[in-house]
């Protein structure tokens, strides 16, 4: 573990894995300076990238500056990007390093450490880790290795409002699209575990979601959508998203994505 002074770097996809380990990171202290979005040069399936306005919208409501790992790291808005989930592993964590490496040069004291919010995926894991040790910082994983229920049940009652925004296994159907994960939805979560080994928390990429308020934000997001059925998986679209505080409204429409 590196030993040094500097500011923290959150991987950041707008879901409730990285919004969660966020707000523990900034509960404990850490003094995170910017919100990294990794956008490899494919589609990946462990950094997702939820509709990206409502990414925007989010790092506006935390007040961290957001850096998208796929473009030169400066502060800027990233591109919009899907939400498919194919692609080789190795290519999700390449664009990381040089997005540490111009950081670690630009931030007051360079770069601490990295945030993530993975929980059980080794090759991540590993891959963040050896990253940051050839960078020289360390890397700070507050859910690694959390029990998938409890860590689903202290997401929501700790404040997270989580919405599924994309379902591609066996037991969802279109009902599943915009709903909010509740514990409601989590026992339901629980029964489809039981019958078709769905992950409670997604980490198969059997759903994927987005964040709309939680502990860590200062406004919440609203957010109208449409529901995309394709037989066996679905999708919502986005079609508006506005910060719902008069004084931060920054909205965002588009319908012809």
């Amino acid at each position: 573990m590196a030993d040094r002074d500097g500011g923290w770097i959150a991987l950041f996809s707008g879901g409730k894995e990285s919004s969660w380990a966020l707000h523990r990171a900034l509960e404990s202290g850490l003094d995170v300076r910017r919100l990294v979005l990794v956008h490899p040069p494919t589609p990946s399936s462990s950094y997702h990238a939820p509709g990206t306005p409502v990414i925007r919208l989010a790092a506006r409501s935390i007040g961290i500056p957001l850096v998208d790992a796929g473009l030169p790291a400066v502060d800027v808005e990233p591109p919009d990007i899907g939400v498919d989930s194919i692609g080789p592993e190795d290519a999700e964590i390449e664009p990381l390093e040089p997005t540490l490496r111009s950081l670690d040069a630009d931030l007051d004291g360079g770069v601490a450490g990295v945030v993530v919010g993975t929980v059980a995926d080794e090759h991540r894991a590993a891959g963040v880790r050896a990253t940051c040790d050839r960078v020289g910082c360390d890397v700070h994983a507050p859910l690694w290795r959390a029990p998938p229920r409890e860590l689903a049940k202290r997401m929501i009652d700790g404040g997270l409002e989580i919405r599924i925004l994309q379902v591609t296994a066996p037991g969802f159907d279109e009902s599943w699209l915009g709903r909010r994960l509740d514990r409601d939805a989590l026992s339901d979560l629980v029964e489809l575990n039981r019958e078709s080994d769905v992950h409670l928390l997604g980490e198969g990429g059997e759903y994927e979601t987005i964040v709309t308020d939680g502990p860590h934000m200062a406004c919440p997001i609203v957010v109208a959508f449409r529901r995309e059925w394709h037989g066996t998986w679905g999708r919502l679209r986005i079609a508006n998203a506005w910060l719902d505080a008069p004084a931060a409204a920054r909205q965002w429409n588009h319908e012809s994505e």
